[in-house]
């Protein structure tokens, strides 16, 4: 059974930083990436990243803010957010995706996810 474990969520003030960081177990992924979701909203696709390649994939809104990275063979993959806004207040949700897909920005496309880590940045 697969499980991908979240850690790194908390409460930061408008201009400062953190770091979320996720880890899969069981079997190998193409992708992994992260999802947001704030109250009265869809959740809305952040960033991923392609292992063939580490190909990273951003939405605009975080673009220049924003980092993925990770590693295939830990099977973990984190988001080092700087700059945060208030506007980025979410639960922050690690997904993972287990054959190619074109639509990574789509969340119906990945196949696991984790149980979500809240992110509060305070104006």
């Amino acid at each position: 059974q697969v499980q991908l474990v979240e850690s790194g969520g908390g409460l930061v003030q408008a201009g400062g930083s953190l770091r979320l960081s996720c880890v899969a177990s069981g079997r190998s992924s193409y992708a992994m990436g992260w999802f947001r979701q704030a109250p009265g909203k869809e959740r809305e696709f952040v960033a991923a990243i392609k292992w063939s390649g580490n190909i990273p994939y951003y939405a605009d809104s975080v673009k220049g803010r924003f980092t993925i990275s990770g590693d295939n063979a830990k099977k973990m993959v984190s988001l080092q957010m700087n700059t945060l806004k208030p506007e980025d207040t979410a639960v922050y949700y690690c997904a993972a995706r287990w054959s190619y897909s074109s639509a990574l920005y789509n969340s119906r496309v990945w196949d696991a996810w984790g149980q979500g880590t809240l992110v509060t940045v305070s104006s």
